[in-house]
């Protein structure tokens, strides 16, 4: 079980990293994110459906690409159709209403903040990239096989390779979470955040900013 918490975020793209000069002009590494605008299209509620949350919408979409169950949806909430639908937990959705505007004036300069993105993807990938394997020999007695990932088990005993054996395969394109981000810049007029480090992800994908969970602010 989590623990009951009141939680704001706010969808957005990834526009791209740069740089910034903070206030003892030093240079900061930043990254650019399009927070919002963003709606609420749901409201969960305990007695409906056992847990607390909003569902946002976000991103512009053609209305002849949305289904008609999705666009009864939409209906329902009086908004108009949005490309990306997500929920948000948080204890205080009762105090949201449906078809509210949620922007980037969710957050403030200063603020601690987590960054939730899909990671970008590598393809099939050996284990020396995949794993950070070492590989075998490079000198004498060894053939062709200098990136491969040697023995992955025993012969008769147990006769078979353990599951979560470090092997080739499929690298990235995961959801990923970077906690403890600070906000260092807030443009209201184009819906903009400014956010120190670096995020998950290519330019243009769907990332989810939403206040620390494992950092007081106080």
């Amino acid at each position: 079980m989590t623990a009951e918490r009141k939680v704001k975020g706010v969808l957005g793209y990834k526009l791209g990293m740069t740089q910034v000069w903070d206030d003892k002009n030093r240079v900061v590494p930043v990254t650019v994110i399009q927070a919002g605008p963003c709606v609420v299209s749901q409201i969960r509620t305990p007695e409906a459906d056992g847990y607390s949350a909003i569902q946002l919408g976000f991103g512009a979409i053609k209305a002849k690409a949305v289904t008609k169950p999705a666009a009864g949806h939409f209906d329902r909430a009086s908004v108009t159709p949005r490309k990306h639908l997500v929920e948000i937990r948080t204890t205080d959705a009762s105090s949201y209403e449906l078809g509210q505007e949620i922007t980037a004036e969710a957050f403030e300069v200063g603020e601690v903040i987590d960054v939730i993105g899909t990671t970008k993807g590598k393809g099939t990938a050996g284990v020396m990239k995949r794993h950070g394997f070492h590989g075998l020999r490079a000198t004498h007695g060894v053939h062709r096989k200098h990136r491969s990932p040697g023995g992955i088990g025993a012969c008769a005993t147990p006769g078979r390779v353990f599951k979560g054996m470090h092997m080739a395969g499929r690298m990235g394109h995961d959801r990923h979470t970077v906690q403890n981000l600070r906000v260092q810049g807030v443009d209201l007029e184009k819906n903009l955040l400014i956010v120190t480090g670096a995020i998950p992800g290519p330019n243009g994908s769907l990332v989810i900013v939403r206040n620390a969970v494992k950092k007081d602010e106080a």
